[in-house]
C-alpha cells in the first residue's frame, strides 16, 4: 500500500502582526510616549521651587554684597548717602588704614593657628569620645556619656576656669589657652554618637573576623565612612575658633598674640582716634567698620563650598537602605 502525504500551506494575512526584531525593542518611535513626555512642560511646583530658591539666595547675597560695596565706597559718600549697590567713588582708604601696620597680619596668623590646630584637636577628641560612648562598653561608655552631658546643663563658672587655665595649666599668654576650653562641645559629641550608632554592625563583625583590632576598625573603617558627620562638626568647630575673642581677652595680654577678632574689636573701639591706628589723618569710621566685617567673615566663608558635598552626602545617607 502506498501512503500519500499532502502538505497544506497556510498563507498569513498581510496585516498580521510580525514579531519585532531585537534591535527595535526599546527604541521609541516618532511621536511615541517618550517623545511626548520630553515635550511636557515643567510642573508648577518645580518652577515655584526654583524661583523660591533664587529669591532666598538673593536675599542672602545682596546684603553681603552691599557690605563689600560699602567697604569700597568713600567715607564722605557713606556719611551723606549711606549704603549703595555700587561703590561710587571707589576708595580703598579703610583697607589701607587697617593693613597699615603689622598688627592685623600677626592677628591673622594667630587666628589661623587657633582655627587649624583647635579644629584638628577638637575633631580628634570628639570623634574618640563619641566612638567609645557609641560602643556601649561596660563601666566606660555610661560614665563617659554622663561626663560629656553635664557641661550641657551647667559649668563651673568663669573664676574656676580662669584659675585652672592660668595657675594650674600655666597657659597664660599662650594660644592654647584659647583652644583648650573649646575642644569638646557636648552637643557635637552626641551628634556624632548618633551617627556612629547607625554604623552597620555586620561591617564591624566582618572586620573582627578578619582579625582587625578596635583601633584598626576605628581608623580604617569607621572614620572613612564617617566623612559627612566629621565635615559637619569640623565646620562648626572652625567657625567657633575663628570667631573666638573672649578667651583671648581673658588669658592673653601680649598684643602680638591677639587673634583677629580681638584686634578688630580694639580697632573699632579706638577708630575715632587716628593716632591709635598710626595715621595722622582722620580715620574712615563707617567705611572701616564695613571693611572689618569683610575681613572677618571672608576667609571662613570660603570653607563652606569645600564642605558642601559632605553635607549633601549626609542628607542622602541611608536613603537606599531597606
Amino acid at each position: 500500500m502506498t501512503t500519500t502525504t499532502v502538505l497544506t500551506t497556510t498563507t498569513l494575512p498581510t496585516d498580521a502582526a510580525t514579531p519585532a526584531s531585537p534591535a527595535s525593542i526599546g527604541t521609541p518611535t516618532t511621536g511615541g510616549p517618550a517623545r511626548r513626555r520630553s515635550r511636557q512642560r515643567p510642573e508648577a511646583f518645580t518652577v515655584v521651587s526654583y524661583f523660591g530658591v533664587i529669591a532666598f539666595g538673593l536675599t542672602c547675597l545682596i546684603p553681603f554684597w552691599m557690605v563689600v560695596a560699602g567697604s569700597l565706597t568713600a567715607e564722605s559718600t557713606l556719611s551723606q548717602r549711606g549704603y549703595s549697590f555700587w561703590p561710587d567713588p571707589l576708595s580703598f582708604d579703610a583697607y589701607a588704614t587697617i593693613f597699615s601696620g603689622n598688627r592685623v597680619w600677626l592677628s591673622y596668623g594667630a587666628t589661623l593657628f587657633i582655627t587649624i590646630v583647635g579644629t584638628a584637636i577638637a575633631v580628634a577628641a570628639t570623634s574618640g569620645i563619641a566612638w567609645v560612648i557609641a560602643r556601649g562598653l561596660a563601666f566606660v561608655s555610661r560614665p563617659l556619656a554622663i561626663f560629656a552631658y553635664i557641661p550641657m546643663l551647667f559649668t563651673g563658672g568663669l573664676v574656676p576656669m580662669y584659675i585652672l587655665v592660668t595657675q594650674v595649666l600655666q597657659l597664660r599668654n599662650s594660644l592654647f589657652a584659647v583652644i583648650l576650653p573649646l575642644v569638646i562641645a557636648p552637643f557635637l559629641v552626641f551628634v556624632q554618637v548618633s551617627f556612629f550608632r547607625a554604623t552597620p554592625q555586620e561591617l564591624l563583625d566582618a572586620a573582627r573576623i578578619d582579625g582587625a583590632g578596635e583601633l584598626r576598625i576605628f581608623f580604617q573603617i569607621v572614620l572613612p565612612i564617617s566623612k559627612p558627620v566629621i565635615a559637619v562638626i569640623a565646620l562648626f568647630y572652625a567657625v567657633t575658633f575663628w570667631n573666638e575673642w573672649f578667651h583671648a581677652l581673658l588669658f592673653i595680654s601680649d598684643t602680638d598674640l591677639y587673634p583677629l577678632q580681638l584686634v578688630l574689636q580694639n580697632l573699632i573701639s579706638s577708630v575715632a582716634n587716628a593716632a591709635d591706628l598710626g595715621s595722622t589723618v582722620s580715620a574712615p569710621v563707617y567705611q572701616m567698620r564695613l571693611a572689618m566685617t569683610v575681613i572677618t567673615i571672608g576667609p571662613i566663608l570660603l570653607a563652606y563650598p569645600f564642605a558642601q558635598r559632605y553635607f549633601v552626602k549626609g542628607l542622602t545617607l541611608g536613603a537606599t537602605k531597606g
